[in-house]
């Protein structure tokens, strides 16, 4: 299995708002991906930013392409992001789980 962790974060007078497009658009998304095993929106307030980290798990690399494309290392973004995040990282991050 293969966790996918992508991260943003928002200035704090925008965050309920972002986290409720994460709620009804971005995990709605993942969700209806064929091959999908999960996905979680975690956020933490520091200072005046709220941290954004969307957390999916995927059986193999094929079910992850068919959510983020072809360069599937590279991070996925929703017509509303710019609005929100103060930046658009270039990168989402990969990492095998193992069983116990």
């Amino acid at each position: 299995m293969i966790a996918r962790l992508w991260h943003g974060a928002v200035p704090a007078a925008k965050a309920e708002t972002y986290l409720a497009h994460m709620r009804t658009v971005a995990i709605p998304d993942y969700a209806s991906t064929p091959g999908n095993l999960g996905a979680w929106c975690l956020h933490r307030p520091e200072g005046d930013l709220v941290h954004f980290q969307m957390l999916s798990f995927w059986p193999d690399i094929d079910a992850i392409k068919r959510f983020a494309g072809e360069d599937y290392e590279v991070a996925k973004y929703y017509d509303f992001d710019r609005d929100f995040l103060i930046e658009l990282e270039p990168h989402v991050t990969h990492y095998t789980l193992h069983d116990g």
